[in-house]
């Protein structure tokens, strides 16, 4: 089994899906055209996609934190300091770890208040 998709709600479909672009690298693919509000479809890996869903009204969780609801992506450790920077040129709030582990990780708040866990690959 995997995780074929994970769907987000928020307030800007397309600066949402320009932040993951020009961060994360996540591009665009192409969406069915049966949902009746504005959607995007980006690509993470084979296989796997986030979807992003335009939600009148949208709030962030408060439970969104290191000990709450986030979503963790590998990336090459190499490219940390990269990336960091990038997520901050994007808007993201970058948030340390409360917890040792023995890999190098990190967190950051995406502009709708999501926040996602960056592990070491």
């Amino acid at each position: 089994m995997s995780i074929l998709h994970f769907t987000l709600a928020t307030r800007d479909v397309v600066a949402t899906a320009r932040f993951f672009s020009a961060t994360l690298g996540w591009q665009p693919v192409d969406r069915p055209n049966n949902i009746p509000m504005q959607a995007a479809w980006l690509g993470i890996a084979p296989g796997q996609e986030l979807h992003l869903l335009h939600i009148e009204g949208f709030a962030p969780s408060p439970f969104e934190a290191e000990f709450g609801r986030h979503f963790a992506v590998g990336f090459p450790v190499s490219q940390f300091p990269a990336l960091k920077q990038r997520l901050r040129d994007h808007g993201a709030e970058l948030i340390e770890p409360r917890r040792e582990t023995p890999f190098e990780r990190f967190f950051f708040r995406d502009p709708n208040g999501y926040v996602f866990e960056v592990v070491s690959v």
